[in-house]
C-alpha cells in the first residue's frame, strides 16, 4: 500500500547515467525487438536494461561507495529480472520500466525502483534471512527481496490489493513470501524476531512492536515525517544489547501509513 511519491532529482542529460544507458540500449540493439539475454539466460528487454542502469547511477549519487560491493550489483540484478509490468494495471504497462512511481488503485502507487533499491541495500539482506515487509501494496518490493534468496513476511491492511499481491507473487513463482492482510503497525509477532524489516508507508514514529520484533544487529529502512507531507528515509538499527541508533538517509514521499499509526 504503501508506495513512494518521491521521485530522485538526477541530471539526466550528462554524466554516468546517460553513458550507461545509451550503452544499455547500443548492445541491446541488434538483438530482435530489443531482446537479448541476461546471465542467467533470462530475456532481458532494452527498457529493462535502461532502468537497471539508470537505477545504479541513481544510487551512486545518493549512497557513493558501495557501488562495487557484492550486494548492489545483486540488487541491480534484480531489478533487471523482476517483471515490474505484471504488478502494474495493463494501461499503465508501457510505463511500467520507467524510473518512476506508478498507481496500483485505491490511492497508493508502486515504489520508484530507485527507491525499492536504496531501501533494499539499506537492509543489507542475506540469503536465508528472514524479513518483515509492512505495506505489500502491489508486491514488488516483496518480489525484489525474494529474489535475494530472503523469507519475506508481508502484510497489506487493503484486502483487495493485498489478496491481489499473493496471487500475482504465487504466479509468478515466489513461493518464499508469505502475504497477510492486516495493520502491519503491530508487525507479525508469530513468525518475529527479524533480520530486516521495511515499511513503505511514512508515520511520524517509528513503531514500538516492529522495534521489538528486529533481531539484535538488525535493520528497519522506514520513512518517518508527517505522513501527508515530506519525509527522512530513516535507518534504524538495533545492537546487540537492543539500543537502537538512527541515520537519516534522504527526503522522501511516501502515501501514509493507515491503522493505528493513525491514532
Amino acid at each position: 500500500m504503501m508506495c513512494s511519491l518521491y521521485e530522485i532529482s538526477c541530471q539526466r542529460i550528462a554524466g554516468r547515467y546517460v553513458g550507461a544507458a545509451l550503452l544499455s540500449l547500443v548492445l541491446l540493439s541488434g538483438a530482435s525487438s530489443l531482446w537479448a539475454a541476461d546471465a542467467a539466460g533470462a530475456p532481458i528487454s532494452a527498457a529493462r536494461a535502461a532502468l537497471v542502469a539508470e537505477v545504479g547511477y541513481d544510487l551512486d549519487r545518493i549512497r557513493p561507495g558501495p557501488g562495487e560491493n557484492e550486494l548492489r550489483g545483486q540488487i541491480l540484478g534484480a531489478i533487471g529480472r523482476v517483471p515490474r509490468h505484471e504488478f502494474v494495471a495493463a494501461p499503465m504497462r508501457t510505463d511500467a520500466y520507467q524510473n518512476r512511481p506508478l498507481p496500483i488503485g485505491y490511492g497508493q502507487t508502486i515504489s520508484q525502483p530507485t527507491v525499492v533499491a536504496l531501501m533494499t541495500e539499506l537492509l543489507s539482506p542475506r540469503a536465508g534471512q528472514r524479513v518483515l515487509e509492512v505495506g505489500t501494496g502491489s508486491g514488488y518490493q516483496a518480489a525484489i527481496l525474494a529474489e535475494l534468496g530472503v523469507e519475506v513476511f508481508t502484510i497489506e491492511i487493503i484486502p483487495a490489493l493485498g489478496e491481489t499481491a499473493r496471487k500475482r507473487l504465487a504466479r509468478l513463482g515466489y513461493h518464499k513470501v508469505y502475504a497477510r492482510i492486516g495493520d502491519g503497525y503491530h508487525g507479525w509477532a508469530e513468525h518475529a524476531p527479524y533480520d530486516a524489516i521495511i515499511v513503505t508507508a511514512a508515520t511520524n514514529h517509528i513503531p514500538p512492536r516492529l522495534l521489538e520484533q528486529l533481531k539484535p544487529n538488525g535493520r528497519m529502512a522506514i520513512p518517518v515525517g508527517n505522513p501527508f507531507g515530506q519525509q527522512q528515509l530513516i535507518l534504524a538499527t538495533k545492537d546487540e544489547t537492543g539500543r537502537v541508533t538512527t541515520q537519516k538517509i534522504l527526503a522522501v514521499r511516501f502515501v501514509p501509513l493507515t491503522g493505528d499509526a493513525q491514532k
